[in-house]
């Protein structure tokens, strides 16, 4: 628990308890303070504290491993280690003293940034051997096997760069993909072997195609067996996925890119599943259906290797079904199928582990919430149930029967750490404190727990926990005090409020703000940030991070709603935008403004709304359909058309556009830019292999064709996430100059 209160959270569903609060408020005294500026909000020190990412027990528990930034380097990762034991920690691989600095491959470029973390640099993954004595660090295209000593080894010296690498389960070998195929080389040392050699040209083998990766969360392509006999490899061939030509555009030349993009309603990738021995010897091919025109959802292996469990999910998104595969000769056998409403669609899942008794743990959403369920010799028992939702399964402790996992039983806002008991599911234990936003990791064992928790006023804390969830040690306290990058801008943090509005149809929809100290009789501008897509949750009792305060220190109210469609609140509540993007997400960002404008202190002339990719969407939508109701909007990095996004994303939600075209068509954005009439600022990257810049250059042109003002600014050589070094600061302050004068400015 924080040792120091910065203000009161309150939650408020109505205009007069928030008057009154802020009545209170603005009679306080003011304590001397010191404000966000630009250059400490977007320098090199991360002014939320360093945090360390990709935390992981040894497999006896005895160690911590975490990757670090460099004190003068946000960016650059380090790996380093702690003992559980004693608490002592050091820095195990240096990046900078290691590296060759190489430049990284396309491939992996690519990968990264699926992954999320295309601006980081130097170590960005590792695995641990199974008797935890070394550790695999990937870094700049080669693989280095790290001792605990501080020894460090390299295993490859390729111009081609290895992808994917790991470490097989007992041991043995080290496997990666090179020139798409399939590799694995032994860990005691040797040549590496190929176990494919038929990858090159459209055909991969070992890697996950760009929908797995982007879309459905899955990052590999192969698969080991627990004992070593077999490993399970992808085959995907890219020869129907149509070609769009993708101009990297970057400060000193152009790209071209002639990329496989399975835009909706195109064709995939055909995919093929295989098994074989690690020599690459006695390879049967996985009967996956007649129907080729599947996604390769999920691959596990029974904890004894005697089978794999496949998921199969159909084009369209309604039908999953578990496969169990013979590895000696790829015969499926069908263990059950999830299927969706008639106006729905099935969401992909972590939230499984098959058990060592043959049964399986397993989240469905089939009672309209996801719950964790146990499948058993053909038959099904419910483990958790109600009108909230289980987001993750964090462990299960088989001999003592419990399932740990993560849900929001107490606070839609606040994500928890539970327990249940497997044998006589009753009401889930909460092992973490009201009040937070939790994350949490297990040890195989289960008798260990990482986690990781927020909340308004206090940045990211890791501690080490034991199975009931009590803190044992901090892992990084990451206390707000006397040397902490935040302490100096205490005294100006402000408060975050809650609240609820309600839709047309009576949903709930929380919302929450963050004010200036109020002058009585002032009226501030609103910066209302939104993103409004699905499987995603933005009100939440967690750290919102130092630009909403810094943006309400230079004297902006920042707000944001989750509309319907978004994430954790149930399947009725998502299903909303079935078929239909664009709706019912703005009409509840307007309840939002409209609710804004109400208030006595906003300045209901300028309310000014930001928003990027899904968001910039919306940002486009929303000065479409209520025209003069937002005083200024910021899109970036926006979808103008669904029919220019991929396949698997898309057709979830939107069906396929050779049979849904009056949907596509009114959920396009491009359509009606030109009824924009308040200012807008259109941003995008000029190397997005995402949403492709020309989203943006579509919306500028049908703007520009029919004499519509607005402004623009492109980023050479920066993808979907734009930032960096500079470039972040330059971001924010082209979005705040354009603000400031099209609306906080503005007489």
């Amino acid at each position: 628990m924080r040792a120091w209160v910065l203000g009161i959270v309150l939650a408020s569903t109505g205009t007069a308890a928030m008057a009154a609060d802020q009545e209170q408020r603005s009679a306080e005294p003011v304590a001397a303070e010191q404000s966000l500026d630009f250059a400490q909000v977007f320098g090199a020190a991360d002014l939320s504290g360093q945090q360390p990412k990709a935390l992981r027990l040894s497999p006896d528990g005895t160690l911590l491993t975490s990757l670090r930034p460099r004190a003068d380097d946000r960016d650059r990762y380090d790996l380093w280690v702690r003992d559980t034991r004693t608490g002592a920690e050091r820095m195990l691989v240096d990046s900078a003293k290691v590296g060759s600095g190489a430049e990284l491959s396309e491939a992996e470029k690519m990968q990264r940034e699926r992954a999320r973390i295309g601006g980081s640099r130097g170590i960005v993954a590792y695995d641990f051997a199974p008797d935890g004595r070394s550790i695999l660090v990937p870094l700049d295209g080669d693989l280095y096997l790290a001792t605990l000593d501080g020894q460090v080894r390299r295993l490859t010296d390729t111009p081609g760069g290895e992808l994917n690498a790991a470490v097989s389960p007992k041991g043995g070998f080290v496997s990666f993909v090179r020139d798409q195929n399939l590799h694995v080389q032994p860990l005691a040392g040797g040549p590496s072997r190929a176990l494919t050699t038929e990858g090159s040209g459209t055909v991969h083998f070992g890697e996950a195609e760009f929908v797995a990766q982007e879309e459905m969360d899955r990052r590999t392509g192969y698969w080991w067996s627990p004992d070593e006999r077999y490993v399970a490899v992808q085959r995907f061939d890219e020869a129907p996925v149509q070609i769009a030509t993708r101009a990297a555009i970057g400060a000193t030349g152009t790209k071209v890119y002639q990329q496989r993009y399975p835009a909706a309603g195109t064709p995939n990738v055909l995919v093929d599943l295989y098994v074989m021995k690690p020599d690459g010897t006695g390879r049967v091919k996985v009967d996956l259906g007649r129907n080729p025109d599947i996604y390769l959802a999920r691959v596990d292996w029974l904890p004894d290797g005697s089978a794999l469990l496949v998921q199969r999910q159909s084009r369209d998104q309604k039908t999953l079904d578990m496969l169990r595969v013979d590895p000696a000769t790829g015969k499926a056998t069908l263990l059950f199928t999830e299927k969706a409403g008639a106006k729905s669609w099935l969401n992909l899942s972590d939230a499984y582990r098959p058990l060592a008794d043959g049964s399986l743990i397993w989240r469905s959403e089939r009672d309209g919430y996801g719950h964790l369920w146990r499948f058993a010799r053909g038959r099904w028992t419910q483990l958790t149930k109600g009108s909230w939702v289980v987001t993750g399964l964090v462990g299960v402790d088989e001999g003592k029967g419990r399932v740990f996992f993560t849900g929001n039983r107490d606070d839609v806002l606040e994500q928890h750490l539970y327990a249940v008991d497997i044998a006589k599911p009753g009401d889930p234990m909460r092992l973490t404190d009201r009040g937070w936003w939790n994350a949490a990791t297990m040890d195989g064992a289960a008798t260990r727990l990482i986690v990781t928790r927020s909340s308004p006023n206090q940045p990211a804390q890791v501690y080490l926990a034991d199975a009931a969830g009590k803190r044992l040690s901090w892992i990084n306290e990451n206390a707000v005090a006397a040397g902490h990058p935040y302490q100096p801008y205490l005294p100006s943090h402000r408060p975050t409020q809650f609240g609820t509005l309600k839709a047309t149809d009576g949903s709930t929809l929380h919302w929450k703000m963050i004010t200036p100290p109020l002058e009585p009789g002032r009226k501030y501008p609103v910066f209302f940030q939104h993103y409004g897509g699905p499987s995603n949750q933005q009100v939440t009792r967690g750290w919102a991070g130092t630009i909403p305060q810094f943006l309400v220190d230079r004297g902006w109210i920042w707000f944001q709603i989750d509309n319907r469609g978004s994430d954790n609140r149930g399947k009725a509540f998502a299903d909303q935008i079935y078929r239909a993007m664009g709706t019912v997400e703005v009409e509840d960002q307007l309840a939002g403004a409209n609710y804004l404008k109400s208030l006595p202190f906003v300045d209901a002339s300028k309310v000014a709304t930001y928003g990027w990719s899904y968001g910039g969407y919306m940002s486009l939508k929303m000065l479409e359909a209520n025209p003069g109701v937002y005083a200024a909007a910021v899109a970036g990095a926006p979808v103008s058309d669904w029919a220019l996004y991929d396949t698997h994303y898309t057709e979830r939600y939107m069906g396929d556009p050779k049979t849904e075209a009056t949907a596509y068509a009114a959920s396009a954005a491009v359509t009606d830019a030109s009824k924009i009439k308040d200012p807008l600022l259109l941003i995008h990257g000029m190397a997005d292999d995402n949403v492709f810049l020309d989203n943006s250059t579509a919306v500028a042109a049908r703007m520009q064709q029919s004499a519509t003002p607005f402004e623009m600014m492109f980023y050479p050589g920066q993808t979907h996430a734009v930032g960096g070094s500079g470039v972040a600061e330059h971001l924010w302050r082209t979005i705040l100059g354009f603000l400031d004068r099209t609306v906080k400015d503005r007489k």
